[in-house]
């Protein structure tokens, strides 16, 4: 059932029919400079953006003094090479992101075995109970985990992770039917929203289409780069692979 909290309730239901920018930089990428999350948000924000979501406590307190008004979706994200569970891993992230002002805490929610050798998708029932006041976004890479994230107390689910896991790691495209099953089976009990490979506009409407309640952009706006990088590796006969740098470990 989807949250009664008529607070977390307001806030989602504005985000409805719209683009959430992803305004994340490493501090190894190209684009790094001080302030840089701060000018995609500004971006963002002047595009009609109705969300952020940003990585790292110090990422989160930048953005959210400079656009208050645009809720944010934190994220932490740690790499350990015995793991691929990287976003948001422990209670500890958790916690750093909300106190930095994020008002939806995004984690790793896949059947995955994390660092400190659990499953990742039971940090939600922890961190449910440990900040109630927070709203719950799920991260995960298919049907089955997300249906276990939303009976573990995800107030949004999102496909975020197809691509990032053993399974689906040579996947490059958007699974638009698994999606679609996602929205219609799961559109009474949780926030269904899009996140991963969404490159076009097109396609984002597509998502909502399909029945997003929003939709969640990163690397084709935010991360030139790796934009150019994908130019560059078909013009030079597939070479090597731009999601090889999009999914390297900082």
């Amino acid at each position: 059932m989807k949250t009664t909290d008529e607070r977390k309730k307001n806030l989602i239901e504005k985000m409805k029919g719209g683009l959430i920018v992803s305004c994340q930089v490493q501090k190894d990428d190209p684009i790094y400079t001080d302030n840089i999350v701060v000018k995609m948000a500004e971006a963002a924000r002047w595009a009609g953006a109705v969300g952020i979501r940003a990585n790292s406590p110090e990422q989160i307190k930048q953005i959210k003094e400079a656009v208050p008004e645009l809720p944010i979706i934190g994220l932490w994200k740690v790499w350990h090479d015995d793991t691929d569970v990287f976003i948001t891993p422990t209670m500890k992230e958790a916690r750093a992101i909300w106190e930095a002002g994020a008002e939806i805490i995004a984690m790793d929610c896949t059947a995955q075995n994390t660092h400190e050798k659990t499953q990742a998708w039971d940090l939600i029932k922890q961190v449910k109970k440990e900040i109630p006041e927070a709203i719950l976004f799920a991260d995960v890479s298919n049907y089955e985990e997300a249906k276990r994230a939303i009976e573990n107390g995800a107030d949004i689910v999102a496909p975020t992770l197809y691509g990032y896991t053993k399974e689906t790691s040579h996947i490059e495209e958007p699974n638009f039917r698994e999606f679609a099953r996602m929205c219609r089976d799961f559109k009474d009990d949780a926030y269904v929203m899009m996140e991963g490979h969404i490159y076009t506009p097109e396609d984002a409407m597509k998502c909502i289409y399909l029945g997003a309640h929003a939709v969640v952009v990163g690397s084709a706006i935010t991360r030139p780069h790796l934009t150019a990088k994908r130019f560059v590796d078909l013009l030079s006969g597939y070479q090597n692979n731009w999601r090889d740098a999009e999914k390297a470990k900082h």
